[in-house]
């Protein structure tokens, strides 16, 4: 009978050779596609894709005509997954065997990527393996108020800089290791959220003329809202009007909410698993439907900026270089404001 749910295939009877027990998963069997889909997270018509272009992965025929797939392929497309997501391309990844894939996704030694200029000392990489254990362990609760407390002694801007921005290039590390499920790592990104949340929601709202005005969102390929609420704690910090449309927002929307709110900035950030076509490509398309006198800035590391600039466009790699940014715009909002007129009285 067909699993018309496209569950493991359970093997309910005893197998008298090696005396298996009844109702045991049969590791051995074959794997329909949709439960390979619901496994990896890789869509069906992806895993066609790749199989006509570049032979990989190489499923099986049930009698119903259906593609299987052994469990040897299904554990390189769970390894080939975490590299997706970690920024690399399907084309350099499917025809290397599995060791080799895992050998790519090794943690690397812990460095500060969001600035570029130093390295973690030892002390540093031991206090945020400390967070990281919390996370392997799934104790999401002590995880929360590691991170609150570590928020209320360091402050916000240290807090996102030396504590947040680190710990996801950490847990991403481990993700692509093999070494952190991903439902573990959408924990730690929604507990990372939730006191970044609390802390920008109890400072003093700027004053109302305060400039400029800011609107954060993402792509709508683009569904993680961490880098962008980074990007946000940073600019409250700075007595920014932030207007934030959370993730995932249609270019057009941009530009309507741009002129409601008559913002003077649009933020942006993105994954290091983001399409670069669809990053530049939208960006493109972002800049000539704004006006010439609205900023975009791109927050956090962005490959496909460093590799194809887009006019119009500015790449804010670090997020201690927001405050530089700010500094610079107002500047030159002050050059643009006329000298008030001299008084009839005050002239000869």
């Amino acid at each position: 009978m067909k699993n018309q749910n496209n569950l493991l295939p359970i093997n309910f009877t005893t197998d008298m050779a090696t005396d298996k027990p009844s109702g045991t998963v049969d590791l051995d069997a074959l794997l329909p596609i949709a439960a390979v889909e619901r496994d990896t997270g890789i869509p069906k018509d992806t895993l066609r894709v790749w199989e006509r272009r570049y032979g990989f992965p190489k499923p099986g025929r049930d009698v119903f005509g259906e593609r299987s797939y052994p469990r040897d392929q299904l554990e390189k497309l769970r390894l080939i997954k975490r590299l997706l997501d970690a920024g690399h391309r399907p084309g350099k990844l499917v025809n290397l065997d599995a060791d080799a894939l895992a050998r790519m996704g090794e943690p690397r030694e812990l460095r500060r990527r969001t600035t570029g200029r130093r390295a973690y000392s030892a002390e540093k990489r031991i206090n945020l393996k400390a967070y990281l254990t919390l996370i392997q362990s799934h104790d999401i609760e002590k995880l929360r108020r590691q991170l609150a407390q570590s928020q209320l002694q360091l402050g916000l801007a240290h807090f996102v800089t030396d504590r947040i921005a680190p710990l996801s290039l950490m847990v991403r590390d481990a993700g692509v290791g093999g070494q952190l499920p991903v439902f573990a790592q959408r924990a730690f990104t929604e507990s990372a959220k939730r006191v970044l949340y609390n802390a920008i929601g109890s400072m003093p709202a700027p004053p109302l003329q305060s400039q400029p005005c800011v609107l954060l969102t993402t792509f709508p390929q683009e569904y993680g809202g961490l880098g962008i609420l980074m990007a946000e704690a940073m600019l409250t910090l700075e007595a920014c009007q932030c207007v934030s449309l959370g993730v995932q927002t249609p270019i057009y929307d941009i530009v309507q909410a741009c002129a409601v709110h008559q913002a003077h900035i649009v933020c942006l950030s993105f994954s290091e698993s983001a399409n670069p076509s669809d990053i530049t490509g939208g960006l493109e398309q972002l800049r000539l439907a704004l006006p010439a006198a609205v900023e975009i800035w791109v927050c956090g590391q962005c490959q496909a900026l460093i590799r194809k600039p887009v006019p119009g466009v500015l790449a804010v790699p670090a997020l201690e270089l927001v405050a530089d940014e700010l500094l610079r715009w107002r500047k030159n909002q002050l050059e643009l404001v006329p000298p008030p007129a001299a008084s009839p009285a005050a002239q000869p």
